[in-house]
């Protein structure tokens, strides 16, 4: 789950996803393309709304996005655009290009909607933002 700083939607797609699987069968983790929040906790937004649905994002810390994560991941979902062109510059084969994929494709097929980025805005922007990563991940659940 990659978003641009790992604060607000990557955090939430992670947890949302984690608490939807199986964890002895598969990985979930989240990173940010930008490295200015490596290390911090997520936005406290973003934890309250995981917190009002019942999942605890706190102990998650930011980190960036690298060529590594190829290696690491089957599947590399992205928030917006902007996300996924940073992504894909690090990539390094077409295999890796096709792991890429916005998350809200899953719910809106090829239409590339972004998910949109709540820091600017008050908790209802956070609220909008969970539904739907919780609509695409379900739907990914169903695709695993």
């Amino acid at each position: 789950m990659v978003c641009l700083g790992n604060i607000c939607r990557s955090p939430l797609a992670e947890g949302i996803l984690k608490s939807k699987v199986d964890s002895s069968q598969v990985y979930v983790d989240s990173a940010g393309t930008g490295s200015r929040h490596v290390g911090h906790s997520p936005d406290p937004r973003s934890i309250e709304v995981a917190k009002k649905n019942g999942l605890d994002i706190s102990q998650q810390r930011g980190r960036q996005f690298s060529a590594e994560d190829f290696e690491n991941f089957d599947r590399i979902f992205v928030m917006d655009i902007s996300n996924k062109e940073n992504v894909l510059k690090l990539s390094r084969t077409s295999a890796d290009k096709q792991k890429v994929e916005l998350i809200l494709n899953q719910i809106f097929p090829n239409e590339n909607v972004d998910v949109p980025d709540p820091y600017y805005g008050g908790i209802s922007g956070f609220d909008t933002v969970y539904d739907k990563l919780d609509q695409a991940c379900d739907l990914i659940i169903k695709k695993l």
